[in-house]
């Protein structure tokens, strides 16, 4: 089975908490605070394995999940790091977030790796939080957690040829003469619903991939048919092989086909339409003259294709001489990977701890992620720790905003289930 789309669920592991603790030893019954520092979340990576060459596993395991940091421990002991999870994909993948749609990262070499979702960071313990005028604070900082996203894996095939061409001309058989691939072969329409991949290995030659595209057919660029769903798998190709059934044997005009494929492509991609192309005329062996090959030529040539062969796929003939082209043409094409443009780059949002401020009644209700942060780092009901909550409260910007919302003292503030009476 060939599976070259996939959507998993990752999530990275949260950060571990910072200890609260204090020296005890047994002549220094009120030593300081030593409580270390949570550990790191482990991150999630994909990295490319060559020996992969579908998506298959992801079918049956969709959700990823890395290795949480351990909270930190007395005498500053720092936590344990969570491991790193490590996803192997196979080479040519492609990531995209499933909310934005944008490209995260393109695995196209061996060994490419990317981090998918990154650890959150360990909190501290609350020796850190000790300074000339806090001595003993009685509170620590929580991990922050981690991140967490759907993300769809796209695989694009790496090959260097790529053959297409409509249904039935035979690009199956073409590949199967030409390398040692054994693509299934018979005389109806979509024989190929899977891309075949041969390897090229010519005498004098330089050896090359090339893919057996599914058939196109009109309307393939608006998703028509098998679509997009294969197109896309032309666009890592430096050359085209196009092929066509000069012998007319589906009842079909070759011109007219060799003009709807490229219309297709210029429709999906203009980049696509651009790229250098070889054109077949196969199945020669089943005409009774040239004058069909060179009316085609001729036709072609027009539109500016210079590189017309005449084969039979059949019997092998001029498939050596086209193998031996394709070889020097790509001599010629740079090897580039799929060019990203900025609208289509995934660009990570901050991370930013937020809050809302609104009024009921003489009440001032504070909610939001930083909320919920700062009460999990602090013990309200502790003189110390209710100071550095003022203090937070303070750097924030909390204060500043309540008054501005007109704030009078003896009014109440909520934070979650805590609340206050505010004084200036």
């Amino acid at each position: 089975m060939f599976v070259d789309k996939a959507r998993i669920f990752v999530k990275s592991g949260d950060g571990g908490d910072g200890a609260i603790s204090f020296r005890r030893e047994k002549y220094t019954p009120l030593g300081g605070p030593d409580g270390g520092d949570g550990g790191e979340g482990g991150d999630v990576i994909l990295v490319v394995d060559a020996n992969m060459t579908t998506l298959l596993d992801f079918k049956y395991k969709r959700k990823y999940a890395a290795e949480r940091g351990q909270n930190g421990q007395g005498s500053k002991c720092y936590g344990k790091d969570g491991k790193d999870l490590y996803i192997r994909v196979p080479m040519g993948t492609v990531i995209r977030d499933v909310e934005t749609n944008k490209i995260m990262a393109d695995l196209a070499h061996k060994d490419d790796k990317f981090v998918v979702v990154k650890g959150g960071r360990g909190g501290k313990g609350n020796v850190k939080f000790c300074t000339p005028t806090r001595q003993a604070p009685n509170f620590a900082q929580p991990g922050m957690p981690g991140e967490e996203r759907f993300v769809n894996l796209e695989l694009k095939l790496l090959a260097d040829v790529g053959l297409i061409g409509f249904p039935n001309v035979g690009k199956s058989t073409l590949l199967s003469v030409s390398s040692k691939a054994r693509p299934k072969i018979a005389n109806y329409h979509f024989t190929t619903i899977t891309p075949n991949l041969g390897v090229i290995d010519v005498p004098g030659i330089t050896s090359f991939v090339m893919a057996d595209i599914p058939g196109i057919i009109e309307g393939a660029s608006e998703g028509v048919g098998l679509g997009f769903e294969f197109l896309r798998h032309i666009e890592r190709t430096r050359l085209l092989v196009h092929v066509v059934d000069i012998s007319g044997s589906e009842g079909r005009e070759p011109i007219e086909d060799f003009l709807k494929i490229n219309e297709e492509l210029k429709k999906y991609n203009i980049k696509l339409w651009d790229r250098p192309q070889i054109v077949v005329a196969n199945k020669s062996d089943m005409m009774y003259d040239d004058e069909a090959f060179n009316k085609f030529r001729d036709e072609v040539k027009k539109l500016g294709y210079d590189n017309v062969f005449k084969i039979s796929a059949a019997t092998k003939m001029g498939v050596e001489d086209l193998l031996k082209e394709c070889a020097r043409v790509l001599s010629t094409i740079p090897v580039t990977d799929i060019e990203i443009s900025e609208e289509e780059k995934f660009v990570p949002e901050e991370k930013h701890f937020t809050y809302t401020i609104r009024k009921e009644d003489d009440t001032y209700i504070i909610e939001g992620t930083f909320v919920d942060r700062l009460l999990a780092s602090v013990n309200v009901n502790e003189p110390d720790s209710f100071r550095y909550f003022h203090k937070v409260l303070k750097n924030k910007g909390v204060m500043a905003k309540l008054e501005e919302m007109g704030i009078k003292d003896g009014d109440m503030v909520r934070l979650n289930d805590f609340e206050f009476e505010f004084l200036k």
